[in-house]
């Protein structure tokens, strides 16, 4: 099993930006079918280092995750994550 971890931290924190952000990305449960487990978290402590949404995602290979990558609707929340991010995104894959 392959996890991807994903957080953000948006230009835009307010309450109303960033769940509306994770609205985006919680679209997409249930419609890519290499998806295991899926999970949107959002900040709650609001820390100086706190990033304001975290993706969790479980693949049964390495391959499932290229595969999740390349999706038509992946790509297209990519894209829209990159318009509205501070920065760069930062995430960590682990098998277990």
């Amino acid at each position: 099993m392959l996890t991807h971890v994903v957080l953000f931290k948006l230009k835009d924190r307010s309450p109303e930006a960033v769940e509306a952000t994770a609205n985006v990305l919680k679209n997409m449960e249930g419609k890519i079918a290499v998806l295991q487990s899926f999970e949107v978290g959002v900040d709650v402590l609001h820390l100086d280092r706190s990033y304001d949404i975290a993706l969790i995602t479980r693949f049964e290979s390495r391959e499932a995750l290229a595969e999740y990558d390349n999706h038509p609707l992946h790509v297209e929340v990519k894209n829209h994550m990159k318009q509205g991010l501070d920065g760069t995104s930062i995430c960590v894959d682990f098998e277990a």
